[in-house]
């Protein structure tokens, strides 16, 4: 008789089979749902696009305040900013004008039939034309497009 209390007992002290296979599919689904819910590191693509656009813009900005030409240049692998100084254009060194690279996994598709593409807005605010600057990233992509007025927007 006692042979049989003492494997009741141990018996009802562990954990069956199935019940170790549902807590480990919990898990699962849940550190699933985790992954899963984690923002990209990169950031979002809407967010890139948008700082590229602010950008131009205070570049646009610039070339009207200051009644002097400015450039914007964009090319696969990041975009920058330059002024015309003694007959030549040199790039701009104030932060948020620096060149600057696209993240990791973007890449950018000017409209032009160059790697680089140029705009210039001049002293009045006018471009010389329109640019279209397409962003990739995985299967999203986002266009920001230069009017030739100066006029900055996403979208197209």
């Amino acid at each position: 008789m006692p042979i049989s209390v003492a494997g009741n007992n141990a018996r009802e002290r562990g954990f069956t089979l199935i019940e170790l296979m549902i807590v480990i599919a919990i898990i699962g689904l849940a550190s699933a749902v985790v992954v899963l819910a984690l923002p990209d590191p990169r950031g979002r693509l809407t967010d890139e696009a948008a700082r590229f656009a602010a950008r131009t813009r205070a570049a646009h900005d610039l070339a009207v305040v200051g009644a002097r030409p400015i450039s914007v240049w964009v090319s696969e692998g990041g975009y920058g900013f330059d002024e015309r100084q003694d007959g030549g254009w040199v790039a701009m060194a104030e932060k948020p004008l620096r060149v600057t690279r696209w993240s990791s996994g973007t890449r950018a598709v000017p409209s032009g039939a160059t790697p680089r593409d140029r705009i210039l807005f001049d002293s009045t605010g006018m471009a010389d034309r329109p640019l279209d600057v397409t962003l990739t990233r995985s299967r999203e992509s986002m266009v920001v497009h230069v009017g030739a007025d100066g006029a900055v927007r996403i979208g197209g």
